[in-house]
Order: structure tokens, then sequence, then C-alpha cells
């Protein structure tokens, strides 16, 4: 088994990795989420708004577009291995976390089960590789640091104070803080936990029928704990024998040096940074981790590296934020406002996908590359080795700490807190049932799932499986947007792609875009564009409805779909049954298209509104709807952007 490189020789952080503090403060026990939401509509109908254009298409290698179909998954999912999962009372395996994948029944920590209503087509168990298994190992006094006098503390602490003064002992360790050799890590029992992981993978990997993933979590962070997590997806189950991990640096750019020297190997692998809503403006700096400019090379290498972004989880939404796009009026959702960890907000700039596309934009007028050009996925970032995607069957993140509807806060607890406060508080009460991923691919195999999230065909969900495809071209044929697989798609550029200028200087692109509901949830509201680009050097952007529900049109002053009459009965979270569509599609031409300005589009699908979580859990437990919580939402999904790109 090798050895981690540069062990020691790494830089010093403070850390609190996953709310850990308070999680040996806490314990709870398990309640049943409840029945599923109510059956929505199926009304069908279509709002499309055919153009034509006389140019001539630019779509680069369209040749297998037409055979392509929708996988959904989840590609963040901890288990027993990560040690704060196991701290929070976690102690179901990757296998668990494969069984649930596929519709089975596992075990939540606090006793009850749960399941999927539909298995998932793909998953990659990515447990924490900072001290893999070793928590596990540690509770076991016979194993070979079972007789450590840190893991003696662990096991002996039975009270919320004794607990803490033993993860205080573990803490720095975890963190890579140490200012001596780290005597309890043990190489041997990361390793075996990496290859108990990677054989779970190929046992349960089925190609053409169920996808499993080898990866980890690299969980690194700036000085002030500002998040720059990512997942690390291998594309076979040849992997290296250990993991790279902030213990071996804690600079994102040192892993993607890794990683192209695996890759030299043979070793084909992506990262997916996640929850850049927490980072407090680090993980879509300007400048490298070290507070250099950034370079040509950077952008490259960040981009071979990191084709796809986690855009929407349990932890937040990291599309964009009222205050980055005050004129749009759906920016607020699913917001976790502090850093990662911590009650320390987290500053908006540089945090949030949508500004980075724009900082992206400007990086390319400026100075000719741009280390911004990620596609979109969701994820669950589960630390109970199952997804919790349905708000009305909503059991949370981490175990023990947030499995009864008071622990969760959004029921009142039973005598106030020691300040007041009759809610559990904490940054779980922003947390949400979110999100898949969504991948375009030829069929469900690690090969062909890996190959279009490398080319961004992928698009994220807040929890729902909402279908959608997008392709832009100078001469598709509205007339064939028939269903999501046809023709129409193979003349276009897909979403994740680059459209280059037509042949007639003058035309605009055609967008074509398709979306099916889930029909285990709301009805669709509307399709939007969002659009974004810039003038005389300044970001612009914009969101622009283009198809409407029940056959409604878009005002052309507003720029707005007209309330379609949805509405949610906050007394049991009924939905009206008779508004929205099964199905929207639309071909679309901005009628802004500038040919000399670079821009990006992407598509955002709002479903009806329905209960949050929060709301569900409240009319269960018989009580008002805690007042500081959004009583409703309406879930969505978002594609990556297809960019134009001027001559």
């Amino acid at each position: 088994m090798k050895t981690q490189r540069n062990r020691f020789a790494r830089a010093k952080s403070t850390i609190a990795i996953a709310g850990l503090s308070s999680a040996l403060l806490l314990t709870g026990c398990g309640e049943n989420a409840g029945e599923p939401t109510p059956a929505a509509s199926d009304t069908t109908a279509t709002a499309t708004t055919p153009v034509t254009s006389e140019s001539t298409a630019t779509a680069p290698n369209p040749s297998k577009a037409g055979e392509r179909q929708v996988f959904f998954g989840d590609t963040h999912i901890h288990t027993t291995y990560s040690f704060d999962a196991f701290i929070f009372g976690t102690r179901t395996t990757p296998d668990d976390a494969h069984a649930y994948a596929k519709g089975e029944v596992i075990q939540h920590a606090a006793g009850f089960d749960v399941q999927l209503e539909q298995p998932l087509d793909f998953i990659s168990v990515t447990d924490h590789a900072t001290y893999l298994g070793m928590l596990q190992a540690m509770a076991d006094p016979n194993s070979v640091v079972g007789t450590h006098p840190v893991a003696d503390l662990m096991r002996s602490a039975t009270t919320p104070l004794a607990r803490r003064a033993a993860f205080d002992q573990i803490l720095p360790r975890i963190g890579g803080i140490l200012e001596e050799p780290d005597d309890l890590w043990n190489a041997a029992i990361v390793g075996d936990a990496w290859q108990a992981t990677i054989e779970s993978a190929e046992r349960h990997n089925d190609p053409g029928n169920f996808t499993a993933f080898v990866g980890y979590e690299y969980t690194t962070s700036g000085p002030d704990n500002e998040n720059l997590h990512r997942n690390v997806l291998f594309r076979s189950a040849d992997t290296p024998d250990m993991p790279f991990s902030r213990l071996d640096s804690l600079n994102p750019e040192d892993l993607w040096d890794w990683m192209d020297e695996q890759r030299a190997l043979g070793r084909d692998s992506l990262a997916i940074p996640h929850n850049s809503n927490g980072s407090d403006g680090w993980m879509f700096k300007t400048t490298t981790f070290t507070d250099e400019p950034l370079t040509k090379a950077y952008a490259e290498q960040r981009m071979r590296n990191e084709p796809i972004v986690e855009m929407s989880q349990v932890k937040g939404t990291s599309e964009t934020h009222p205050s980055l796009s005050p004129n749009d009026e759906w920016a607020g959702f699913e917001l976790m406002t502090v850093k990662v960890a911590t009650n320390i907000n987290s500053k908006p700039e540089g945090s949030y996908v949508r500004e980075a596309y724009l900082r992206g934009l400007e990086l390319e007028a400026t100075d000719g590359f741009n280390p911004f050009r990620f596609g979109m996925i969701g994820a669950s970032d589960t630390h109970n080795s199952a997804g919790s995607f349905d708000e009305a069957n909503f059991f949370s993140k981490t175990g023990l700490l947030d499995s009864t509807s008071k622990l969760r806060g959004s029921v009142p607890l039973d005598k106030p807190a020691a300040d007041g406060s009759l809610y559990q508080n904490d940054p779980r009460n922003m947390w949400g049932a979110s999100g898949l991923a969504g991948v375009w691919a030829e069929e469900n195999t690690r090969e062909s799932l890996f190959d279009a999230m490398r080319r961004k065909e992928t698009f994220a969900t807040s929890g729902p499986r909402i279908r959608v495809r997008v392709a832009a071209g100078f001469d598709l044929d509205a007339n064939l947007l028939t269903d999501a697989g046809n023709a129409a798609f193979e003349q276009g550029v897909p979403m994740g792609g680059d459209l280059l200028p037509a042949a007639d200087a003058g035309a605009a692109p055609t967008f074509l875009v398709w979306a099916m509901r889930d029909p285990h949830t709301a009805p669709l509201q509307r399709i939007q564009m969002i659009k974004g680009w810039l003038r005389d050097g300044v970001a612009q952007e914009q969101v622009i409805d283009i198809a409407c529900s029940d056959g409604a049109a878009v005002d052309p002053d507003s720029g707005r779909c007209p309330d379609n009459g949805a509405r949610v009965d906050i007394s049991d979270c009924s939905i009206t049954r008779d508004k929205g569509d099964s199905e929207l599609k639309v071909a679309w031409q901005d009628p802004q298209f500038d040919p000399d300005l670079r821009a990006f589009y992407y598509v955002r699908v709002l479903e009806n509104p329905v209960c949050r979580w929060s709301t569900w859990d409240a009319v269960r437990a018989g009580t008002e709807p805690r007042p500081d919580m959004h009583k409703t939402l309406q879930d969505r999904a978002w594609t990556s952007p297809i960019w134009y790109v001027p001559g």
C-alpha cells in the first residue's frame, strides 16, 4: 500500500468540517416522515413559439445526439466510512448506499426505514478521503488503532461534553493542522476502506442497468473555513492505491496536478466542486489559491479537471443570490447563506455559479481564457447513505442530528431553548430536499455517463426527475421539436457546448427546449432562458420566460408568464390538480442577439408550487408552519449553458 505524499509538508488551516462540533452536542431519535405528496395533474399542453431561420447550422459532433437518453443519479453520498457520518450515528456501508439507490429499503441511523419511490440510474459513494474508515476502526478496541488514547477517549465518552472533549482531540488530526506527525492516522486502515469502496462499486456496477462510479470527496478549505470541497469521480475502477486528500495538500490546484498525473497513467477522473454558496467568495475568485493572477494554463487545467459543478444539494442552491441578481424574482431559492459548518455569513460575490459564468466572460474578453465554463449537476450530499429528495418525505442529511422535525427546527421544541427560542436554530433550517444529476448519455455505463459529464451534457434538479433538453443552432427546424430524442437535437449544439457564428452574420440562433414533468411531483409552470453577456466590457444578465403552461402566452411587456392559478393549501399541503403542464416545448430566438458579443444561455424549468419539507413537518405535527421559513417552494431544473463564441 502506498503512503500519502507530502503528508506533513502542507499549509496550516483552521477548520470546522461538516459541523462536527455541534454534532457532538446533539442526539436524536427518528420519526417516520410520512406519506408521499399527493399526485399532481396529468394535464398535457404545449406552449410553442415557432421561429424560422435561413442561416447555416453550426453543430459540433452531432452524430450520436439522437441516440442519447436521460439518466438520473447522485454523485455525492457519504457512508459510515466518513468520519463525520460515523459520528452522526451512520453505520450503513457503501453496499447499503448502492442498495438504496437501486430501490431497496435500508435503515436510517435513528431506526426507521428509508426507500426511494423510484430507483436511480447511477450513483457515486464519495466518502471523505481524510481519515477514511478511521473512526470505524477507532470504535473497535481490537483494531490496530483501538488502543490509541484518542480512540479510548472517543469510546468512553457518554455525555455531550465528554464527546466534545474527545472530538477536540481528533479535529486537528482530521484538519491536518498538527505541529508533529500524526501517530493515529493509519495508511493501512485508510487503504483498506478505499479498497472496500472500490470493491462495493464493482459488485454493484451493472452496465446497461445501473452504474456505480468509484469516487471520494476531497474536503479542503481556505484559511478561515471557506468551503472548497470537491468530489472526485473515476471513469473506471482502475484507480490509485490511495485517494488524494487535504492531508496531502489544502490547495485544489495540487489535486488537479495529481489528477493530471493519474490521467497520464490511464486513470481519467473529474472533480466536482460543491457548496460554492458556503465558500465566502473563494470557489470562483479571480486569483489562484495563493492569490496569484490567473493564467491560461490555470484555466485549461481547471476545465480539464472540473468540467461540471454541483449547483444544488441539501446544503442549499448555488445558482445565484438576490444581491447578485436583483431582477430575478426566483433568485432566493433554497439559500444557505452561511459558510459551511458555521453560523458566519458567506460573501455572495465569488460564491455563485451564474456570477462565475459572467466573470468567465469578462476574463475571456480581457485575458483570452475562461476558467469557469462549468456544466451543472445536482447531488444530495447525504451522510445517511441515502439521499432525501422528496419534500413530503424529508429525513435530511446528518443521521441522529436531524432525524426528527424538532431537530430540523421545523416544529417547536418541547420547551424553549436556553436563548428563549421556541425552535432549534441551526444552519440545518436552511437545508433542502435536493438535488439530483441529470445526464444525457448513449447508455447507462460508467464510460458513457462519464463522457457526457466531461462534455457537460448535464443538468441539475432540486429533487424531482424533471427531464429537460436544449440545443441551439442557426438553421434548426422547429417543426422537428416533437420529443427529446429526435433529429431536432442532432442538428444543434447541445447544452454544455460552444455555438460558433453563423455563415449569415445577421442571423440569430434558434434554441430548441423540451421539458417533461416528473409524474410523482407537481406539473410544470414555465420555462425560462437565463442569458448572460458583455456589453462594453460590463457583465449583463437577463431572465426571460419563453414557455408558459396552460396554453398561455408570455406577456410582451413584462416578459413573464401570467399566473396560472396553481395554489397550495397549507392546512394539508394539497395542490391545485388541474393547472400546469406535463410537457412544455419551445423554439426560441433571442430578439436582442448581437453576433459580436460573447454570451451564455441556460434554461431553468419551474414546477407549480408545493409545500416545503418544513411545512409538511408542521402539518404532520399539527402545528403552524414556522414563520421564518418559506411555506412553499417551486422545485426546478437548470441546464448547463450553451456558450456563444463570436468569431
